[in-house]
């Protein structure tokens, strides 16, 4: 029945937006996916999402340990409605939960840290599904992360400052390993199903009243 739905729903859209939508999903990937660590500036958490949308990435996982996660709408620019955003935020220790759903996923884990011995931001493998975390302006990653990353990566720096800002380094980090990612494999595309499953998410975000769309479907279906 999705596909048939997409196909009701996509005529209340323009030829422009649903051209759009397959653009976006032929670059859209879950090989790669972020988990923010305790955020607490809405700019910075806002900037990371709008580079997700940007370099493809459709999942966003946000843990709430300390500080709840908020979202800037000047700044994401409207990106968040087209993202999945996994919040982690009812155990003790939310980022170990976050970790623990990750690796059951298939994903390795990879910590971002300028003091960690590890990769250099080029020379990290993306054969494998990744998940990049970042860690609170303040204080970066913390002692659980550390301990339960598979890897360490860090950006080069060649000044005094010891850091990057948070939502340069996503930026930073996104942009060379979707570059490699696009260039040494074909692995990491969506599936069909998540093709579809996205699509019809998007159409009704763009369509209003389409509580009631949906219904007249439904109506028209069961030929009542």
């Amino acid at each position: 029945m999705t596909k048939e739905l997409i196909e009701y729903l996509s005529q209340f859209v323009s030829e422009t937006r649903k051209e759009k939508f397959d653009q976006v999903l032929h670059y859209r990937t879950r090989h790669i996916t972020i988990a923010l660590e305790d955020l607490y500036q809405p700019h910075n958490a806002s900037a990371v999402l709008r580079s997700c949308d940007i370099f493809g990435i459709q999942d966003i996982h946000i843990i709430e340990n300390k500080h709840a996660y908020t979202v800037n709408k000047d700044i994401a620019m409207g990106s968040p409605k087209w993202l999945n955003i996994h919040k982690y935020r009812k155990e003790e220790n939310n980022t170990l939960d976050c970790i623990n759903k990750l690796k059951e996923k298939g994903y390795r884990i990879v910590a971002t840290s300028p003091h960690k011995n590890g990769y250099e931001l080029k020379d990290l493998p993306v054969d494998k599904p990744l998940a990049l975390i970042f860690g609170t302006e303040l204080t970066g990653i913390s002692d659980t992360v550390r301990e339960h990353a598979d890897e360490f990566v860090a950006i080069p720096m060649f000044g005094f400052t010891e850091s990057f800002n948070i939502s340069v380094t996503a930026a930073l980090c996104l942009h060379s390993l979707v570059n490699k990612l696009h260039e040494t494999h074909d692995n990491w595309h969506l599936s069909d199903e998540e093709k579809d499953e996205l699509k019809l998410h998007w159409l009704r975000k763009s369509i209003s009243r389409v509580e009631l769309i949906e219904k007249d479907f439904l109506m028209k279906r069961s030929g009542k």
